[in-house]
């Protein structure tokens, strides 16, 4: 398994105690896991879930198994959490959705590869690669913003990344 990331833990403590959370795009489930040893109940959601399976009769843990791209509705309109994270996952047709998934007083932490990571190998599809600026450009005037970077990062492997920490105004 791996490790939650340090962005992720950075930011954690951004999002209301005791709320639900949502780990969108949550591939083996590492901020699921983290989310609910602290308390919060936790939404999983992915295309494959059988990583997942550990954590289905967990109290607080829902797992939903859905294909974000496959062009059906997206299955959590409606719904609000008090936090949402997207890590290494970038759909852009889900990014204006974001910040209405969030509750008053919510956090969104987001972070994934941009351009410039092709460099160091996979994602190098520009259609995984965020454009300079985009994630603040698309929740700038939506969210507070808290924290935002471009980055090169080494571990756990070398990467061009773009993370965001931004809240929902009351």
């Amino acid at each position: 398994m791996t490790a939650p990331s340090p962005w992720v833990l950075r930011f954690a403590s951004h999002i209301p105690e005791g709320s639900d959370v949502l780990d969108l795009a949550c591939g083996s489930g590492r901020h699921a896991r983290l989310f609910l040893m602290t308390g919060h109940y936790v939404t999983a959601l992915d295309k494959n879930t059988e990583s997942l399976a550990d954590l289905e009769n967990l109290p607080g843990a829902e797992i939903i198994a859905a294909d974000l791209e496959d062009g059906s509705a997206f299955p959590l309109l409606g719904k609000q959490y008090g936090g949402v994270i997207v890590t290494n996952y970038l759909y852009r047709p889900l990014l204006p959705l974001l910040p209405d998934l969030l509750s008053p007083g919510g956090t969104l932490i987001y972070e994934t590869f941009m351009t410039g990571n092709e460099r160091f190998g996979r994602p190098s599809n520009p259609n995984f690669l965020l454009r300079p600026q985009e994630l603040l450009n698309s929740f700038h005037g939506k969210l507070n913003i808290v924290a935002y970077e471009e980055t090169i990062i080494s571990d756990p492997k070398p990467a061009a990344i773009q993370r965001i920490c931004a809240t929902r105004l009351e």
